[in-house]
């Protein structure tokens, strides 16, 4: 009879090992590596621990928690910057598909029963799209909710080129023929002024405070885990520009764009996204995730760059007191509003 899995928080020195459980995995990806975390810790004050299921001393599965506290208590949630932060589960090397399937079920089972137990006020991870077999939290009593994103395979760039929207795709051919080029280089300024603006122009949130998101890009950079991509004209100007997060897992993701106002209209932001893909794709990335797809005009820019609407399971368990007081309170004055909003329609209503 196979061993059960068992769960322990693990040591830096194990770290090694969870990266290539993580590079290896199809749930995989650059927000679970201690590295990766490890910047973001030092650019928002958080802090990180990674919680490992082992069988036979070897990795199965597995979370990476990144934690943060405020006056309610401890608490981890995906943020800005860290689009997933859920589970990897390393794949089963058998031929029987009943054996798999159970092996990976006592894998989630030990998993859950050590997140239960966490002493946290809230709990919430979400998975990338390949993790969809979470039964083992339903069953007890933890909530499943749908998140969306696009991922464009870069696998075939032949084939991916012909999921572009034709406007995108002539858009491409303009900038190409007016001689913009592709850059990658670690011209911070240029893309914070262009995050800056977008934020100014759409709402878009601002990621980290200036010199904080810069040392996190620096020290993404000096660890090849995320680079700047820029379209630039050919006085050098940068018209559009883009953040993306790399490594050793074969999925990047874009997660930060802004564009020159001005510029606008020229479609250096398709002309970036595109070449950015395929120069990841000739270094190896087999696909590039454009990180959520909430209904807005952003997302179906991203539909027109060929991206494939995926599922993402967000999973939390009940929040303690707290927490739902903190909720009650901060959403109060929004409930206010709408109540003074009905009131005086049904009043305007009973004087008609």
């Amino acid at each position: 009879m196979a061993t059960l899995p068992t769960t322990r928080i693990l040591d830096p020195a194990d770290y090694p090992r969870w990266v290539a459980a993580v590079a290896a995995s199809p749930d995989g990806s650059v927000y679970s590596l201690p590295e990766y975390l490890d910047a973001l810790c030092a650019a928002t004050g958080g802090r990180f621990r990674v919680l490992a299921a082992e069988r036979d001393d070897h990795i199965v599965g597995g979370i990476a928690l990144f934690e943060c506290s405020d006056r309610r208590g401890a608490y981890v949630s995906p943020r800005r910057l860290l689009y997933y932060n859920g589970l990897v589960l390393v794949p089963h090397a058998c031929s029987c598909p009943a054996t798999a399937t159970s092996r990976r079920l006592q894998t989630m089972d030990a998993l859950e029963h050590a997140l239960a137990r966490l002493p946290l006020g809230r709990l919430r991870f979400k998975s990338r799209s390949t993790c969809t077999d979470l039964r083992t939290f339903q069953s007890r009593g933890w909530s499943v909710q749908p998140t969306y994103t696009y991922v464009v395979d870069i696998g075939d760039l032949a084939s991916a080129w012909t999921r572009v929207d034709k406007n995108h795709r002539r858009l491409i051919g303009r900038c190409t023929e007016q001689g913009l080029q592709l850059s990658m280089d670690d011209d911070f300024d240029a893309f914070h002024h262009l995050h800056l603006q977008t934020h100014e122009r759409k709402g878009a949130p601002l990621y980290l405070p200036r010199e904080a998101f810069r040392r996190f890009v620096e020290t993404l950079r000096e660890r090849n885990l995320g680079r700047l991509y820029h379209a630039r004209m050919p006085d050098g100007r940068v018209a559009a520009s883009q953040l993306v997060l790399t490594g050793p897992h074969p999925v990047s993701h874009t997660v930060c764009a802004g564009a020159e106002a001005a510029l606008l209209n020229l479609g250096a932001s398709a002309f970036l996204r595109w070449r950015a893909l395929e120069h990841l794709a000739a270094e190896g990335y087999r696909a590039n995730d454009l990180t959520d797809a909430e209904l807005n005009p952003v997302t179906a820019f991203k539909s027109q760059m060929g991206g494939e609407l995926s599922l993402c399971l967000e999973v939390s368990r009940a929040d303690d007191i707290r927490f739902r007081l903190g909720d009650w309170a901060t959403t109060l004055p929004q409930r206010a509003r709408r109540g003074v909003r009905r009131a005086l329609h049904r009043s305007t209503g009973v004087a008609e």
